[in-house]
């Protein structure tokens, strides 16, 4: 029978398990979870989501504390344009996490940092330019360009001694936004070193509408492998969301795919940032428990666990300490919902609001339960424990089955001790 170890991905020089491991914020995918990737030789992400709270936790700064102090004056007004992110904190945050991370490495395999066109941060261009820049600037193997079209972060990298060196790759979810992607950068004559092709079972944004339903990782992928090779573009195609078991991977590396990414397995291993108690319930996820909705403030539907406690708290936003998602005019879609309930409830010590989340402070929080379509399927990967919750698992394991397991055959853990 044929496993993923049967198959190597290469990206430049480098040969690997084609084995990536998604970068999920807010520090739900640590460096210690991506460097376990890392180690066995595949790819494992880390995530710059809210950096300053990752090294606000991590590595003791204060970034967060300080931003709050500085703004504290505006935290009662709706007018948030004035609230900035100090670029040099953003800079020296971004540093930090990445250099820590490296430091560490071990084994054949390589780091790659996510990084969301959509944290907009109330200066988006100038933002996006740091975040990326320190990250090459503090060693990173490569950068996956995600949630947004990213037509504008080549150039923003452009004349960085590294910006031909790191492995840059862009997650699209059709051949159409490659298609837009490449033209914008063609006078770079800098090709993406990898395309990840993010299919409609993927946990948290989605590159779809609320139609989500219609489309297939399947074909898309087919789609974009057929394009590249019309064009005659050697890239490395990577494919992700809904890819649970060896033998799914198996199926994408046969048709072409030089790699899969995959993240929601790993979100019950013991590497994984989700406190435990919220990894159970990702294992008690049944079907129907997992949704759809269009509660982001960023535009972009998102699949999440129905009981997650965010859905329709309205606490009050805390730009003035995060702010990720204020766009350049200093707007948030969940700071605009917020103010219509107050002043439609003056008073009221408690609003409730569902049409969008403070995803800043819930996501800090571990408040919105991202998931993928396929995580009520978690409970079949584990063991059901004495008290009723599931035995945690460890990345290795995980990996392992990934690269090694045949027939549809899913690996469980040894009892624990």
């Amino acid at each position: 029978m044929v496993c993923v170890n049967d198959f190597r991905m290469r990206l430049g020089q480098h040969e690997l398990v084609p084995i990536v491991i998604g970068g999920m914020g807010v520090d739900i995918s640590t460096a210690d979870l991506a460097l376990e990737a890392a180690r066995l030789g595949g790819v494992g992400h880390i995530s710059d989501a809210m950096i300053k709270t990752v090294t606000d936790r991590r590595y003791q700064t204060k970034f967060v504390k300080a931003k709050q102090a500085l703004y504290k004056h505006n935290m009662d007004s709706m007018d948030k344009s004035s609230v900035k992110f100090s670029l040099e904190d953003l800079a020296e945050a971004t540093r930090l996490h990445v250099r820590h991370t490296m430091e560490r490495k071990q084994g054949s395999g390589m780091i790659f940092i996510n990084c969301m066109e959509k944290l907009t941060m109330n200066g988006p261009k100038d933002t996006l330019a740091v975040r990326l820049n320190a990250a090459l600037d503090a060693g990173i193997d490569g950068i996956t360009l995600a949630a947004g079209l990213h037509l504008g972060s080549f150039a923003l990298m452009e004349a960085n001694p590294r910006f031909r060196q790191a492995k840059l790759g862009i997650i699209v979810s059709s051949v159409r936004a490659l298609q837009l992607f490449l033209k914008k950068n063609s006078r770079l004559n800098r090709l993406p070193d990898y395309v990840v092709v993010e299919g409609p079972l993927a946990g948290g944004h989605l590159g779809f509408g609320m139609d989500w339903a219609n489309y297939s990782l399947q074909t898309i992928v087919q789609e974009v492998l057929d394009y590249l090779r019309q064009e005659q573009l050697e890239i490395p195609v990577i494919a992700a969301g809904g890819v649970f078991t060896g033998s799914d991977a198996v199926r994408y590396l046969q048709m072409g795919a030089a790699g899969v990414q995959v993240a929601t397995r790993f979100t019950v291993t013991r590497e994984c940032g989700l406190p435990d108690d919220v990894k159970q319930e990702y294992f008690k996820a049944s079907e129907d428990d997992i949704e759809v909705n269009e509660i982001s403030p960023t535009g972009y539907p998102m699949r999440m666990i129905k009981a997650s406690p965010g859905i329709g708290d309205g606490i009050r936003p805390n730009c003035e300490a995060y702010g990720y998602l204020l766009d350049a005019n200093g707007r948030c879609a969940y700071v605009d919902s917020y103010n219509r309930e107050a002043q439609a409830h003056p008073g009221e010590r408690r609003l409730s609001v569902y049409d969008k989340t403070c995803l800043c402070t819930h996501m800090r929080n571990f408040a919105i339960w991202t998931c993928g379509q396929l995580t009520w399927r978690l409970k079949d990967t584990s063991l059901r424990l004495p008290d009723g919750s599931y035995q945690l698992l460890t990345a290795e394991h995980v990996f392992k089955d990934y690269q090694f397991s045949e027939n549809e055959q899913i690996r469980l853990p040894d009892p624990a001790v």
